[in-house]
């Protein structure tokens, strides 16, 4: 009997990462970064104006400036800004050459085509680049901004499209064969015999093995049976992992070992030191790594952080109110 974490790492030891894959930028979410992304251009692209206002110069400020024309984001200015001259911006507008400065709208004494800003800031040496957001302020052309390894998230695939980047080099989905044994268990909807139970297993490790990013592959159930469980796991040596569920104890009809002893599984260790889930087995047939769970549930299943339990009807009516105080308070 091992330790889990001697478990874990003798798991992990001989596992490797599946080859690489382009994918489209859309289906990036929740794949492994197969390389590092770096930015393909500089973010801003140019400078902006952080701020709806009018773009000036510094030495301007405390005199009235005439209002040249605007720029709204997208449609830049093409000429140069002269001394006593001001542009109208807004949000995202390009910085026109020769301002160095944004002064706010809302600061802004508007008379005909001319603006003057009545309260001028307290150090108006200070003012250049105020309210402008430099070109590559966010980040640089060329710099790694994802690093290779990384679990894409909706906000890793907003920088990434940032980047400039329509296609995404990621790990290929790991396929995990999930392998459910014994003549007990029957599919859900379909009918129970007597004495026996619906399969449920291999359902839930199959939604758990989609949130960890890998796609399931569920099997036909093996009955307890060395042939039929032989059979059923050469189904899955395209697989990258086969899971199998119940037959890893020590009964007369845990069969699992012993049928894929049979075919040639080279045991890594069988049982941990952990409860629920102590008859835990690892091995490799051929290429293609074994982990055995156990059959039951509470013992196959990862432990949630909040365990689900059915909602139980009420058989009374609630006599005080959700917050009260106790005697005394």
């Amino acid at each position: 009997m091992i330790s889990v974490t001697d478990a874990r790492a003798r798991i992990l030891a001989p596992l490797s990462p599946t080859h690489r894959e382009i994918v489209p930028l859309s289906e990036g979410n929740g794949r492994v970064l197969a390389a590092p992304l770096q930015a393909r251009l500089n973010q801003p692209p140019h400078d902006l104006s952080a701020m709806d206002g009018f773009a000036l110069r510094a030495a301007d400020l405390g005199q009235s400036l005439r209002i040249i024309g605007e720029a709204p984001a997208g449609h830049p200015f093409t000429g140069s800004l002269q001394p006593g001259e001001t542009i109208r911006l807004y949000t995202g507008s390009l910085i026109p050459d020769g301002a160095d400065c944004v002064m706010l709208q809302e600061d802004a004494a508007i008379t005909g085509d001319h603006v003057r800003f009545p309260t001028l800031p307290p150090n108006i040496q200070g003012i250049q680049g105020k309210h402008i957001r430099r070109q590559g302020q966010d980040f640089a052309r060329g710099d790694t901004l994802i690093a290779a390894g990384t679990r894409l998230t909706p906000r890793a695939i907003g920088l990434a499209a940032a980047a400039n980047h329509p296609w995404l080099t990621v790990h290929r989905q790991p396929i995990i064969a999930i392998l459910a044994t014994g003549d007990e268990i029957s599919l859900p909807g379909t009918p129970i015999p007597p004495g026996g139970i619906i399969s449920s297993n291999a359902h839930a490790l199959a939604a758990f093995i989609r949130t960890q990013g890998a796609i399931p592959l569920i099997l036909p159930i093996a009955t307890d049976n060395r042939d039929a469980i032989a059979q059923a796991a050469a189904s899955a040596t395209h697989a990258d992992l086969l899971l199998t569920t119940g037959g890893a104890s020590v009964g007369a009809h845990d069969l699992v070992r012993d049928a894929l002893a049979d075919e040639g599984l080279v045991q890594n260790f069988w049982t941990i030191a952990m409860r629920p889930g102590k008859p835990l087995m690892f091995g490799q047939l051929g290429a293609l790594p074994v982990l055995g769970l156990p059959g039951n549930p509470v013992s196959a299943l990862p432990r949630h952080p909040a365990p689900l339990r059915p909602a139980r009807r009420s058989t009374h009516h609630r006599t005080r109110p959700l917050h009260h105080r106790a005697p005394g308070q």
